[in-house]
């Protein structure tokens, strides 16, 4: 099995996992201390502006439409006020919270831009400094595995078609903690067909895994492959309006519900 999503899961989750404390915390950029202003603190999570970001990375930031679009040093990225990701070099990359507007102003925060740099990210807990290293980072390309996305996104859009794209990457979410567990088979397909304990999912039975999966199923995958993760460990899920799920509610610990699926770890 290529295990490359999951290297960069890993990364990703250790990006988004760096907080910080809100008090006396500053932010610098390859030495430089940013203001306060252009990049700051919020609830343990480090943000800053694409302005900034694009002025620090030498890049050009213009608007076309709807979306702000930084290029330059090898990065081509995509900002949508509202969406739950980014693209960048036609990745895809979750944005917890969505891509936030303040002031007229796009914000991210720090560790996605981080991660689509290609740039490493510390916290120096002794001088309460998260500090962003450009020099010499390599924006990243996209590459995915073709048989992982093939699947993962035939079963989040058979799952989920309909649901909200956070419910759609839920579903991806639970699919690859699959894969990571030592419960189940270790590749997504494996786990997608599983049939030790009897099917384990729907679409497998009537044939919708096979269906052209919706543009945002694919985009969903992209996301998850990359690391987001936003309902935790789950490892199941349900619809209470198509099954009781009485095993996996009196079994498993319960998560939170994003749509019409309830998720449990």
């Amino acid at each position: 099995m290529d295990r490359r999503w999951k290297r960069r899961a890993a990364a990703l989750l250790t990006a988004l996992a760096l907080t910080i404390p809100a008090r006396a915390a500053q932010i610098e950029a390859d030495g430089q201390t940013l203001n306060a202003s252009d990049a700051w603190v919020e609830e343990g999570t480090s943000y800053v502006t694409l302005r900034a970001f694009s002025a620090l990375t030498g890049g050009t930031l213009t608007w076309t439409g709807d979306r702000a679009r930084l290029t330059g040093a090898g990065l081509e990225l995509e900002a949508v006020p509202g969406a739950l990701y980014v693209t960048a070099n036609d990745r895809a990359l979750y944005v917890p919270g969505g891509v936030r507007v303040e002031n007229g102003v796009t914000v991210l925060p720090l560790s996605v831009l981080a991660n689509a740099a290609g740039a490493e990210l510390t916290w120096d807990g002794e001088n309460a400094a998260t500090r962003l290293k450009l020099t010499g980072a390599v924006p990243p390309q996209a590459s995915y595995d073709e048989t992982d996305l093939y699947w993962l996104s035939r079963i989040i859009s058979a799952e989920s078609r309909g649901e909200p794209l956070l419910g759609q990457i839920a579903v991806g979410n639970v699919v690859l903690n699959r894969v990571a567990s030592g419960q189940f088979p270790n590749t997504v397909k494996e786990v997608v067909f599983d049939r030790k304990y009897g099917v384990q999912f729907e679409p497998v039975s009537n044939g919708t895994i096979y269906d052209q999966p919706t543009d945002s199923a694919v985009l969903a995958a992209k996301l998850c492959l990359e690391g987001a993760a936003p309902v935790g460990d789950s490892l199941y899920f349900y619809a209470p309006a198509l099954s009781a799920g009485t095993w996996i509610s009196t079994s498993r610990a319960y998560y939170g519900t994003i749509g019409c699926h309830k998720f449990y770890g």
